[in-house]
């Protein structure tokens, strides 16, 4: 294989987002095992004083896991959700088709998942000022797997990202908080939170390739449930560009990589990828995303009729509205946002 190496006169701004990048990117990857090692190693290794120390820490995660499943109400600081080098390097962008008034709170359905489902972490976790000036009042949050909030020193990055447990407790929780402008829990300024929820998971990262827009939705109701639980809008949003940042190593439905994959994601909810990528100083091969810009498009808000007990009928029919603004989007956007875009189809599955 010829490699193709980065160029030596390359400008600060593009090496220091490439380094942000690089810096974001293995902190994904690498951190839901190396806390693990991290945390053992101290405990196996550490004296009596540091020993303690953690198992008080352990005692907190504990008690703030059962108060608010470890999410940190309101935006949060604005140190860790501000790195717009990290969009510049794609670029990602935001585009608002749509008004989200502040009077109620949002499930953000998001499209596709790609590798890492990296536009909706921009957008929505680490860099939020595109967010908070298109959709005024509106936190925006992304829910991400529940087990990230129990596991030590990841839980800490995580939240300080914006992110929260996609459990059912944790997004009633979030969901069914006041809009009211008076509430102690809207002192910031804020009334709304948004919650977005990839909702086609590690099932459709799977099928993430370069030019594929696949997603698993057809037997995925369980946002609607919630929605419909809570009062939430449904806000459809399709990502054009998320699933070209990243290759991956072939896994046909029948391969043998795809069966160890489907038994792994059973037992821990993730889809152990083999991501092709870039390097620091190659674009030919490493585990960085290319430079590929993303666009997500955020969509009208589909209203529900609350209930506790949500009708078969009616989830299926709000499904289905879903489903038809995503095949929409898709349709009106396309050509705008992908190249090559008559060769491109959608596939639900």
């Amino acid at each position: 294989m010829k490699i193709e190496w980065a160029p030596l006169r390359v400008p600060l701004s593009r090496r220091l987002q490439t380094l942000v990048t690089a810096c974001f990117t293995y902190t994904i990857i690498s951190m839901p095992l190396l806390s693990w090692i991290m945390t053992g190693l101290l405990l196996y290794y550490g004296g009596l004083i540091l020993r303690s120390l953690l198992m008080v820490y352990f005692v907190i995660i504990y008690k703030d896991y059962k108060k608010n499943y470890g999410t940190i109400d309101g935006n949060g600081w604005s140190f860790f959700r501000s790195n717009p080098k990290y969009r510049d390097y794609f670029p990602v962008e935001l585009v608002k088709t749509a008004e989200l008034p502040a009077n109620k709170n949002y499930i953000l359905a998001c499209f596709p998942h790609g590798i890492l489902g990296t536009g909706i972490c921009v957008n929505m976790c680490m860099d939020i000022a595109k967010w908070l000036d298109l959709f005024p009042k509106v936190r925006p949050k992304a829910a991400t797997l529940d087990h990230h909030f129990k596991t030590p020193i990841l839980r800490e990055i995580v939240r300080c990202w914006g992110m929260v447990s996609v459990s059912k407790e944790s997004l009633v929780y979030l969901l069914s908080k006041s809009n009211d402008p008076k509430h102690e829990d809207n002192q910031d300024g804020f009334t709304s939170n948004a919650v977005a929820i990839l909702v086609g998971g590690a099932q459709e990262a799977m099928d993430s390739y370069p030019g594929q827009y696949i997603l698993t939705l057809k037997n995925r109701k369980g946002f609607v449930k919630m929605a419909i639980r809570t009062g939430s809008s449904i806000v459809p949003t399709f990502s054009f560009g998320e699933v070209d940042i990243y290759d991956q190593v072939a896994n046909p439905p029948e391969s043998l990589l795809r069966r160890f994959q489907n038994v792994f994601k059973k037992f821990t909810g993730i889809s152990p990828l083999l991501p092709k990528g870039r390097g620091m100083f190659n674009y030919s091969f490493g585990i960085l995303p290319h430079r590929r810009r993303i666009v997500q498009v955020v969509g009208s808000p589909i209203d529900v009729v609350k209930s506790d007990q949500p009708d078969a009928a009616y989830v299926d029919q709000i499904h289905g509205e879903v489903m038809k603004a995503l095949e929409k989007m898709f349709e009106e956007y396309r050509d705008k946002y992908i190249p090559n875009a008559k060769q491109k189809k959608l596939i639900i599955q």
